[in-house]
């Protein structure tokens, strides 16, 4: 059985509390290890490490820097098949799905890896032309990251390796429900030598260890991925001592099916959009605004659909769908469809949590749909993060535009359509910082800004250049013969 360790100023170590936590397995409920329970004291010995190496990290070339995290893509990509199998194990994803987001973080550390040649700067036109005017920048210090159980690989590098690429020193805090494939992900930049406190891995608690990344003074930037609820207190402590920190949080995401779209194509992206990963996805499809001209042959299609869905075991060939990542998040999601029955929304597919033989060892729900569901209930307001879609109806395009924003929330959402002119509406009316057209919600270029409206987001933007945005400060420099 794995007993996972902190990594502390390049040595793995066991927790000052000498507590751990078993992880469990939510296909079966079996023991896959267990993780560290660690203390404040053990967050600030990492702080402390990765204090004290950020001078001379920052003092390294970009191109040398960029040499690390080449060779943490090399292992990385060596080690696909045994980190994948280890995080269908821990959350549930099928093994193809984890193989395509571990060979993405393989990709990610390349992209970052490559900032390290490229421009960090301009030169300005001063008003004295005997001067030289330019910017460069400066990496903020020590940064910590805090990452969410249902992306364990691509979510932690596409912070890391931005952060470690512009200079930063890390204090990390993977999830516990996937920690054992956190360590993992860690165990890649070890054994690429990466100097020693330039990363540091602290598991256990949010309210222990998340807690005093965020209020420990010598943390510069945070960067969070999770729930709305815990990004707000996360933000509010940030704010209250000066750090900076940027926070990615729910998504309440539309699909707009207009009356002219391809509905073969409208339903193969509903279906990929809300049910791969479970519906575990920040961008994951939850409800899905159909004209009325064409929602009953919508839904026909739909639920036909639904009929070739496989699921069980994500190790085993052929499965689509496996089960929710912990017993707590099936215990959520089952809440929330108990709740929409009770609002009045139309159960047409699904529901139940499945327990016939090996399923009811773990913790699976079949996918389900509502129809008839309004805007005002709760199943059509708040984050379920399960294998749950909401269909609602609309007669004009503005119409279903004003259903697609009538959330909190604003991270994604996608329409299809065949009109270039209800395209163009669509991007421009529809409150979601990541629009698709004739295309899922869920899919995330590694290459491009991500991040969300409203209370999706911190409003600022991750991964691209963009990220080069929160983990540097522009410095201005003005020289004079």
């Amino acid at each position: 059985m794995t007993t996972c360790l902190n990594y502390i100023q390049g040595q793995w170590k066991e927790s000052q509390t000498g507590d751990v936590k078993e992880i469990y397995n939510p296909t079966n409920g079996t023991v896959l290890g267990k993780v560290q329970q660690s203390s404040k004291e053990d967050v600030d010995e990492a702080v402390a490490a990765a204090s004290e190496a950020k001078r001379a990290w920052r003092k390294l070339s970009g191109a040398a820097r960029g040499q690390y995290l080449f060779k943490a893509a090399d292992i990385l990509e060596s080690r696909i098949d045994d980190i994948a199998k280890t995080m269908t194990e821990e959350m549930g994803k099928t093994l193809p799905e984890a193989k395509g987001e571990t060979a993405r973080g393989v990709a990610i550390l390349r992209y970052y890896a490559g900032e390290g040649m490229r421009k960090t700067g301009d030169v300005i036109p001063a008003t004295d032309s005997e001067a030289l005017m330019y910017t460069t920048r400066t990496p903020l210090g020590t940064v910590g990251i805090i990452t969410p159980w249902n992306f364990p690989v691509a979510i932690p590098i596409w912070k890391m390796a931005p952060a470690l690429i512009y200079g930063n020193t890390v204090v990390i805090k993977p999830a516990t429900e996937t920690a054992i494939t956190g360590t993992k992900v860690v165990e890649c930049f070890y054994e690429a030598g990466i100097p020693e406190g330039v990363i540091n891995m602290v598991t256990g608690a949010g309210s222990v260890v998340g807690e005093r990344i965020v209020e420990h003074p010598s943390i510069a930037g945070i960067t969070f991925t999770g729930s709305d609820k815990t990004g707000k207190r996360i933000g509010q402590t940030a704010l209250t001592r000066g750090a900076k920190y940027q926070l990615e949080m729910g998504g309440k995401n539309p699909t707009i099916v207009a009356s002219d779209a391809d509905l073969d194509k409208a339903v193969a992206g509903t279906v990929s959009g809300a049910f791969k990963s479970t519906g575990q996805k920040c961008t994951a499809t939850s409800r899905v605004i159909v004209h009325q001209d064409i929602k009953d042959q919508f839904v026909d299609k739909l639920l036909s659909a639904m009929e070739e869905i496989k699921i069980g075991d994500g190790l085993q060939e052929g499965i689509w769908m496996g089960p929710c990542a912990s017993e707590g998040q099936m215990n959520t999601v089952l809440d929330y469809i108990d709740i929409g029955k009770k609002e009045g929304a139309k159960l047409i597919h699904g529901g139940n949590r499945l327990s016939d033989g090996a399923l009811g060892q773990g913790y699976f729900v079949e996918p389900t749909i509502f129809d008839e569901v309004t805007s005002n209930m709760k199943i059509a307001q708040e984050e379920i993060f399960g294998p749950v879609i909401a269909i609602m109806t609309f007669c004009e395009i503005e119409e279903a535009f004003e259903l697609a924003n009538d959330t909190d929330y604003g991270l994604s959402a996608s329409i299809y359509t065949e009109k270039i002119g209800g395209m163009l509406k669509f991007v421009e009316d529809v409150d979601a910082g990541l629009v698709r057209i004739n295309a899922e919600t869920a899919g995330v270029e590694l290459q491009a800004p991500f991040g969300g409206m409203k209370q999706s987001s911190s409003h600022s933007r991750e991964q691209g250049e963009a990220a080069k945005e929160f983990f540097t400060s522009i410095k201005t420099v003005f020289v004079k013969g």
